[in-house]
């Protein structure tokens, strides 16, 4: 098996146990009648301008560690709204990047008052798991097109819909755009509450391999929301993929790295609409 193979299969599993670990805990039928007596989710608000998914991540597996701690959790949330993001992204997944659902709740309860979504970010292979990330609070999942057969994406991504959930279906290379264009046809959201993106890290050498975004964004449908995802650092970057056609941009390491997020997700918006505007 290839080192890719290995690393999502080792997610695949990994998240397969922690899902039967909390279906021990709670049944999927007491799980989705606690989801159902919940508000509705946060909506996603998208003005049709350059955005930011700011993501929440204590660590990198390419990076190492980035947060020491979460206790500043909040602080950092609340960070990531001043910049005028759309969502904030946070990384649940506890093997290799220390997250964990209450990390999701917790982010959820601080954005509630400000209308941003929360997009739970994980290794999502089983429906219950979408159950978990509303009865967080998420408004939002992103699903990665390569760990899940047509059948089971179609019929996850139909359980998101009927929980008011916006889905990030992300892609590595051209056939999984393709998949996931047939799959967002058939989405019975909003179309702006199906996005599609491309991971520009590579999943052999954990290395961002920001070429694949300039190659791979003509084959993105132009009615669904494109982000790019990984390797964006700076607010030239996020200009140079505005102009390439990117309508958003999910940024992590580079925020949680940075000594001042507010300013820099604020300049990468700036840049990217500016660049979008003169394209």
């Amino acid at each position: 098996m290839s080192a890719t193979g290995d690393f999502l299969a080792a997610m695949a599993r990994s998240s397969r146990a922690r899902t039967e670990a909390a279906r021990a805990r709670e049944s999927a039928s007491l799980l989705a009648a606690r989801v159902a007596s919940l508000p509705p989710a946060p909506r996603l608000a998208l003005d049709g301008r350059f955005d930011l998914i700011a993501e929440l991540k204590l660590r990198s597996p390419a990076m190492g560690l980035l947060s020491a701690t979460d206790g500043d959790l909040e602080a950092r949330v609340r960070a990531y709204a001043a910049t005028g993001a759309a969502i904030v992204s946070v990384l649940t997944e506890p093997d290799r990047f220390d997250g964990h659902l209450g990390h999701l709740a917790r982010a959820a309860a601080v954005l509630a008052p400000t209308g941003i979504p929360a997009m739970r970010k994980d290794f999502l292979v089983d429906p219950y798991q979408l159950l978990e990330a509303r009865a967080a609070g998420a408004g939002g999942v992103l699903l990665i097109v390569r760990l899940l057969e047509e059948a089971s994406l179609v019929h996850m991504v139909g359980l998101a819909a009927e929980l008011g959930l916006f889905v990030l279906l992300e892609t590595f290379d051209a056939a999984e755009i393709a998949l996931a264009e047939r799959v967002a046809r058939g989405w019975s959201g909003r179309a702006a509450d199906c996005l599609i993106g491309v991971n520009s890290r590579d999943l052999v050498t954990l290395q961002v391999v920001p070429a694949r975004l300039d190659l791979l964004v003509a084959q993105l449908p132009r009615d669904f929301p494109r982000v790019a995802e990984s390797g964006l650092v700076t607010a030239a970057d996020a200009a140079r993929l505005a102009r390439a056609g990117y309508t958003l941009a999910l940024v992590g390491t580079a925020l949680m790295s940075s000594p001042d997020p507010v300013a820099l997700g604020r300049e990468m918006i700036a840049r990217g609409r500016a660049a979008e505007s003169a394209a």
